[in-house]
């Protein structure tokens, strides 16, 4: 042993050098079709048949199965997995579209399932869409132009959302759920299966058929992290807001007092139904349109 071989084992004794590991090439299957303008990070995974458009950028760990289709000019987090027939960042079914360079923002660790679509923006929806992280789009489940999805939302076989929809965070919606356009969902609501959802949907409630309220979404905000209490003050502002057969729901609503000792989750609720008031055809973003 030489005096440079002694003398380099005895730093590397001392100080924990590492070796910087290459970056994986991405893995894309010889019977794709990627665009080499498109951005592909590395250790992104694209099967056969797999068609990625010049305008997308891929973040690292993604992985498309086969069959998928990513157009547009459509960003993409880390982690995402797209399974056959995806089509990701196609035009927005609007007829006023004409190509304009509007976007699909896709955040980290989502699961797009068979046949499930979002699109891209349109102008005059604030051209983008938005999908974030960790959520769950089943087979065929669509999600329309301008759409803004939260977290850890899970949309089942065959949900429609339409266009411009504003949904929060751990959301569920059951298979066969249609939201008209312009609708806002709270945080920790459920729809259920093949419900028909025109107006606002107030956060930690259930809802059923033509917009009816069912009661709180228990077990989700259980899961959640919600108090016994906290589900306790939401459960009873719900029978005060929906189900008092002696006073009109305006009425009921007039009388809580969000400024002095509320619990601050009821607060939320009823803050959420007094700006739905303030939109049209009990949507808030509807008021909004020009």
């Amino acid at each position: 042993m030489n005096a440079f071989t002694r003398a380099t084992d005895a730093l590397s004794s001392v100080l924990p050098f590492r070796t910087a590991k290459p970056k994986a090439a991405p893995r894309i299957h010889p019977l794709a079709e990627v665009d080499p303008r498109a951005l592909i990070a590395e250790d992104v995974e694209i099967g056969p048949f797999c068609i990625v458009g010049p305008d997308v950028t891929l973040g690292p760990g993604n992985e498309l199965k086969s069959h998928v289709v990513i157009t547009g000019h459509t960003t993409i987090g880390r982690d995402n997995v797209f399974h056959p027939q995806c089509v990701i960042g196609g035009p927005p079914q609007d007829n006023k579209y004409r190509n304009e360079p509007t976007r699909l923002e896709i955040g980290d660790d989502n699961v797009f399932r068979e046949a499930s679509t979002v699109s891209v923006g349109t102008e005059k929806g604030g051209g983008v869409t938005r999908v974030g992280s960790n959520n769950m789009f089943m087979v065929n489940a669509h999600a329309g132009h301008d759409a803004q999805i939260g977290n850890r939302c899970i949309l089942s076989n065959n949900v429609m959302v339409a266009g411009h929809v504003v949904c929060g965070d751990y959301v569920v919606f059951a298979g066969g759920a249609g939201v008209h356009h312009f609708v806002t969902i709270g945080d920790f609501a459920f729809l259920a299966g093949y419900c028909r959802i025109h107006h606002d949907v107030p956060p930690f409630v259930k809802v059923a058929d033509d917009d009816n309220i069912r009661g709180v979404n228990v077990v989700g905000l259980r899961r959640g992290g919600f108090t016994d209490d906290d589900i306790a003050q939401i459960e009873s502002a719900t029978r005060r807001l929906f189900y008092g057969r002696d006073r009109a729901f305006s009425r009921a609503l007039a009388e809580f007092d969000t400024l002095n000792g509320i619990n601050p989750h009821v607060k939320r609720m009823v803050e959420f139904l007094r700006r739905r008031d303030l939109g049209r055809h009990g949507r808030y973003l509807e008021g909004l349109r020009k």
